[in-house]
C-alpha cells in the first residue's frame, strides 16, 4: 500500500474502516500528538502518501495544523461542518470524500442487494 490515512482517534479509525478495505493503513494521533507520537507516526508512514482526515472542530484543526507541518505533502480530506466529527460522519459521505481523493479502488461499497425500502416489507 503506497498511502496511509491519519485520523484523530480509534473511533474515527473504526468508522473509516467500515468503508475502506482492511489493507488500507489507518493511523491515529490519539488527540493532539506529542513528539513521541509524531515520531511514531513518521516511522509508521515511512515514504507513503499521507491523507489527513481530522474533525472540523478547533481540536481537529489544531491537529491538522501540526500534521501539515510534519507531512507537508499530505492530501487533506474534510468532513462537513454539520457533522460532529469523523466518527459520526455518514458512510455515504465518507465514501464520497474518498472518491474525491481518488481512492475508489480501496472503497468497500455497500451491496445494493442488501438495501431495502419500506415497500419491501409489504
Amino acid at each position: 500500500m503506497d498511502f496511509a490515512i491519519i485520523v484523530e482517534g480509534k473511533n474515527d479509525k473504526s468508522r473509516i474502516r467500515r468503508v475502506l478495505h482492511e489493507s488500507v493503513p489507518i493511523y491515529c494521533t490519539y488527540g493532539t500528538p506529542g513528539s513521541d507520537q509524531i515520531e511514531r507516526l513518521r516511522k509508521q508512514v515511512g515514504g507513503k502518501q499521507v491523507y489527513l482526515f481530522t474533525d472540523n472542530d478547533s481540536s481537529g484543526k489544531r491537529i491538522r495544523g501540526i500534521l501539515r507541518d510534519i507531512f507537508p505533502d499530505a492530501e487533506h480530506i474534510y468532513t462537513r461542518k454539520g457533522y460532529p466529527g469523523v466518527e459520526h460522519t455518514p458512510e455515504d459521505y465518507l465514501i464520497e470524500q474518498f472518491e474525491k481523493a481518488g481512492l475508489e479502488e480501496h472503497i468497500l461499497y455497500p451491496d445494493p442487494a442488501s438495501e431495502w425500502t419500506k415497500e419491501d416489507q409489504i
